[in-house]
């Protein structure tokens, strides 16, 4: 099962980025799990310095701007 993970500290950009991530699975019918990480120590595990940032199975796929769920549906179907 794929996984996503939406890094940020619950800032506009992170609550918009994490609502765009359930949409393009829901849009998708996929099983994917969605994680939100909003702990600044857990992030920092991560090395990135600017949120929020999308991971799609550990691997960083876009950060610091919001994701679109066009972006995140094309991303997943890779």
């Amino acid at each position: 099962m794929k996984q996503i993970k939406v890094l940020g500290p619950g800032c506009a950009k992170c609550v918009t980025t994490y609502k765009n991530a359930l949409e393009a699975v829901k849009s998708l019918n996929m099983e994917v799990e969605v994680i939100k990480i909003e702990d600044i120590e857990e992030m920092m595990k991560y090395n990135i310095l600017s949120t929020p940032v999308l991971m799609i199975d550990n691997n960083i796929k876009v950060k610091g701007r919001v994701a679109e769920i066009n972006e995140i549906r094309e991303l997943l179907q890779q």
